[in-house]
């Protein structure tokens, strides 16, 4: 015999409930407003970042979308043309994904902002740090590549 199916228990005072009906006039205007709104957030967003933001932060931050473009691409192409060498794919795309994660920290480490918690370590350090990461990244991804 199988086991009954439970059916929920009605509040006691509740006599229909089924989902009241909205009007689509109403609907469409709280949609007008609610992209009126995220396009505003996104306006103001845009223009603190462009007056606060230090041009040396601009300018790793343009690499960071450089290295997002390239990591699609790599991407894109392994999928319509095929990954033959997959090693060869695997060692770019790794590249691109360690030199993103490299420059996320010299961002990191380097922006005005997070001086508190990053000053022991001087510009100068960071970028060294970076460099020999890089380094060590790409050789890894050339030996990869045979």
């Amino acid at each position: 015999m199988p086991p009954k199916a439970r059916v929920p228990e009605k509040p006691a005072g509740v006599v229909n409930s089924a989902p009241a009906v909205k009007s689509t006039s109403g609907a469409s205007k709280s949609s007008k407003s609610g992209s009126l709104d995220a396009q505003a957030i996104v306006q103001d967003v845009w223009s603190k970042y462009v007056q606060k933001t230090s041009q040396r932060v601009k300018l790793l931050d343009s690499f960071m979308v450089f290295l997002v473009v390239v990591g699609v691409l790599q991407f894109v192409y392994c999928m319509i043309v095929g990954n033959f060498p997959f090693n060869a794919f695997l060692s770019g795309f790794s590249a691109t994904v360690g030199q993103f994660v490299l420059t996320a920290s010299l961002r990191i480490q380097t922006n005005p902002e997070n001086k508190a918690e990053f000053e022991n370590i001087s510009h100068e350090r960071a970028f060294a740090d970076f460099v020999f990461g890089s380094l060590i990244l790409h050789f890894f991804c050339i030996n990869f590549i045979n």
